[in-house]
């Protein structure tokens, strides 16, 4: 995997968003910290870079966040952080319609929901995530 592969970064959650972020309201952008396990993967992460925040589980599995990754991996006493602007959307992207759309068939995300952070989308499985959101502008692959 090169840069030129990864469109976004996908961190997963198992917790909502409104556990991460007492208060947090959609449209509002967040700064947070966001656990990343060691790989080779976060030599591949720099600030700037396209994210979304992909609550996992089965109550409301999804996109619930996009933004982008705010500064550079930080190793830490509990492990690696990444931090992240993410503003929280109104309305999550369902797991369910991703699944039905063929450009996200092979997304690392939803072959192995149980793979470890970061995962990361193409730049086609990037754009099935903004169609459905309606989003233009700085997110666009």
């Amino acid at each position: 995997m090169t840069p030129g592969d990864v469109a976004c970064w996908v961190l997963k959650s198992s917790h909502p968003p409104a556990e991460l972020a007492p208060g947090w309201v959609p449209a509002a952008p967040r700064v947070l910290d966001r656990c990343v396990r060691p790989s080779y993967r976060l030599d591949l992460m720099a600030p700037g870079q396209p994210c979304l925040l992909w609550l996992s589980g089965r109550n409301r599995p999804g996109v619930h966040a996009l933004g982008e990754l705010s500064g550079a991996v930080e190793d830490r006493a509990g492990g690696p952080v990444v931090p992240v602007r993410l503003t929280l959307l109104t309305e999550p992207v369902p797991r369910a319609e991703l699944l039905a759309d063929p450009r996200m068939r092979q997304a690392e995300v939803l072959r192995m929901p149980a793979g470890s952070n970061p995962s990361w989308l193409s730049g086609e499985q990037f754009a099935a995530v903004l169609d459905r959101v309606g989003v233009l502008g700085p997110w666009t692959p």
